[in-house]
């Protein structure tokens, strides 16, 4: 059997991008930090992410049916922590805007992706979420993506 603390300790050597999932379901804005983020299909445009059994915004985010992946940059630690944070206003103190699809953009980020539910599969403790990719954008600068790497957030150095 192989323990859950010591199977996050030897896949946290292993570094990911950070996003913040969002969407408005009816008037209010949900939004939460993913690092389980990766790219599935060209053709079609597929991307995945898992969220948490035990999250209380993915399933505002799943009944909206849409949503806004903003790929977090370097210098946004704050808003990582912020959206990965229970039981707090998480927009709040947060530069945001909503996009052509209708929901929350992060400002800053280096990368919006707007996407529709495909579909959602019970894995584990989490579900697999695959979403079709209806538009995305890059932000005009140079920036740098944010990195969780060993339990720490950092920059790719290049």
């Amino acid at each position: 059997m192989i323990e859950s603390l010591r199977l996050r300790r030897v896949l946290g050597h292993y570094p990911t991008g950070v996003v913040v999932i969002a969407a408005l379901s009816g008037v209010e804005p949900y939004g939460f930090t993913v690092n389980s983020f990766t790219s599935v299909s060209l053709d079609p445009p597929i991307v995945s992410f898992c969220a948490a059994h035990t999250s209380t915004t993915w399933p505002h985010i799943r009944a909206a049916g849409a949503f806004t992946i903003s790929m977090l940059s370097a210098g946004q630690e704050r808003v990582c922590r912020s959206f990965a944070s229970k039981g707090a206003d998480r927009f709040s103190g947060i530069e945001w805007s909503v996009r052509e699809g209708g929901h929350p953009a992060i400002n800053g980020a280096v990368a919006w992706i707007d996407c529709e539910l495909e579909s959602c599969h019970v894995v584990g403790d989490h579900e697999l979420v695959l979403a079709r990719v209806v538009a995305l954008t890059t932000n005009d600068s140079d920036g740098e993506p944010l990195v969780f790497h060993r339990g720490r957030l950092g920059r790719v150095l290049t």
